[in-house]
């Protein structure tokens, strides 16, 4: 039996995501929120009182204990607070199966789940700005000859030939420096050079690198916008092939619809189907999860006298009760579900399994054990006014097979009843 592919899981993810925002936006949700709240504000003020008690003198002392034991009292109902209220909750989604599908429509708009190449920004933008130019290596400033002035008058007939020689000497300083300064300009050029060379193979690099991770980005680029294409041709493909109704397009729709219905995290469940062209019958199968899967506590209680929180578990009739209406309501979803999705109309009939897999405890193996074996007439059962029934009752009127204690794990007898 089919299972479901690639569409279903797209839609399967969608949905939860989409459940998990109407769960958040439900008033038990912000119940559950709010309790949550309350149980970290006790915890906190239980933490701060138990810190003043350690500071505590003797004279304050007894009133610092009673106000920690106020404070730890006060927490640990919070924390009862807090898990009774997800336990309502939990409940609440096992109980309203069937309510929580009929508010919206069941049909999926194939031409929803086309999809557009999105592409990020280029990851390698830092090689698009220019290596910096190396800073500029100036020439040292030239030297600069001093000459004193020759004497004059009496000074020059005694002093003429020291000036001669000052003269000399600083001309010899001179060309000593300026033959210093010419090497320093060659270094300087050198300098300058390098830096030269090495910012043009810097820049080289920096646009060879460039070169490749812009090849490589427009590279999967490409492959996203292929992958895009190749989905949108597949689902043009889907969307034909059920105008035809041919059995692979119809079970691949079937499972988009059953992926669509995301259950409580708390109670899944998984479909087996096949699609009878000829017949244009639908035979399917949901696993619900076993009876010890489902909770057993009724509430949480916390007890001063011990400082214990203790758990009241259902009685047997109140988890059988909930299990058997659990199961049936499962049932008419799933018949429910796949009817009003097909607005073709290319179902016609549907039979249904719903059962569980568990261990046979005669033979220690896994076996099947089928709790409602029905079949449904597509125009019959979208008369029914689902929200105005009893779900037994409407599967009663369905001639179905139900199981007189699916909790105990007995099987419904199929005698009579289409299989599935």
């Amino acid at each position: 039996m089919a299972r479901g592919g690639f569409f279903a899981g797209l839609q399967r993810a969608a949905r939860k995501a989409a459940r998990e925002n109407e769960r958040l936006a439900r008033q038990s949700a912000r119940e559950h929120a709010a309790s949550v709240r309350r149980l970290e504000q006790a915890q906190k003020t239980e933490s701060r009182a138990l810190a003043q008690l350690v500071q505590a003198n003797a004279a304050t002392r007894k009133a610092r204990e009673k106000e920690a034991r106020e404070a730890h009292i006060e927490a640990r109902l919070a924390d009862v607070e807090e898990r009774n209220q997800h336990l309502a909750e939990v409940y609440g989604d096992i109980d309203t199966l069937l309510i929580a599908t009929l508010s919206r429509d069941d049909y999926v708009d194939l031409n929803t789940l086309r999809v557009v190449a999105t592409h990020p920004a280029f990851d390698r933008a830092d090689l698009e700005i220019q290596v910096p130019k190396p800073a500029l290596v100036p020439d040292p400033p030239e030297p600069v000859i001093s000459l004193t002035e020759p004497p004059r008058g009496l000074a020059s007939f005694f002093g003429q030939k020291q000036h001669n020689e000052a003269i000399d000497n600083a001309m010899r300083a001179h060309e000593h420096a300026r033959g210093e300064w010419k090497a320093q300009c060659r270094q300087a050029e050198a300098r300058r050079q390098s830096a030269k060379s090495n910012h043009a193979d810097a820049e080289e690099k920096r646009i060879a690198a460039l070169h490749r991770e812009r090849t490589r980005f427009e590279k999967e680029c490409d492959a996203r916008d292929a992958e895009a294409a190749t989905h949108n041709r597949e689902l043009d493909e889907l969307i034909a092939n059920l105008g035809y109704g041919t059995s692979d397009a119809v079970q691949e729709y079937v499972s988009i619809v059953l992926s669509s219905s995301v259950y409580p995290e708390h109670f899944q469940v998984t479909h087996e189907f096949e699609f009878e062209q000829a017949t244009a019958e639908l035979y399917l199968r949901v696993l619900v999860p076993g009876p010890s899967d489902v909770p057993d506590i009724k509430a949480y209680r916390y007890s001063k006298t011990s400082d214990s929180i203790t758990v009241t578990t259902l009685s047997q009739k109140e988890r059988r009760d909930r299990y058997a209406g659990a199961v049936n309501q499962v049932a008419l979803r799933s018949f429910h579900e796949i009817f009003e999705s097909d607005r073709r109309s290319l179902i016609q009939t549907i039979s249904l399994e719903v059962g569980t897999n568990t261990i046979d405890p005669a033979t220690g193996t896994r076996t099947y054990v089928p709790f409602v074996v029905a079949a449904a007439e597509r125009q019959a059962f979208l008369a029914f006014d689902l929200s105005a029934v009893v779900p037994a009752m409407t599967l009663d009127h369905l001639g179905a097979a139900v199981s007189k204690n699916p909790f105990g794990l007995v099987s419904a007898e199929r005698a009579g009843v289409r299989r599935a």
